[in-house]
């Protein structure tokens, strides 16, 4: 099981996906979507996790628990 973030590189102004814990990011995408769809596939490949997106800022605006991950606190939204 591993989470990984999504997070825009203000260097190559692509968006990175990075493993938690890890030093290098795991790839990278030309858009948030595309990288977030890349992280998902990581985490499910791993067993399961957390892909946390963050904004423009660094700041983590969405979070979103891959299966077969146990999220304590499932979201109440159905947006993913």
């Amino acid at each position: 099981m591993s989470n990984y973030h999504v997070s825009k590189n203000k260097e190559t102004k692509e968006w990175d996906i990075q493993k938690e814990g890890a030093k290098r990011s795991s790839g990278s995408a030309g858009t948030q979507k595309e990288a977030e769809r890349i992280a998902k596939g990581f985490a499910a490949n791993s067993g399961g996790g957390e892909v946390r997106i963050h904004d423009l800022k660094g700041k983590i605006r969405d979070s979103d628990t891959v299966a077969p991950g146990n999220d304590p606190n499932p979201p109440k939204d159905k947006k993913n």
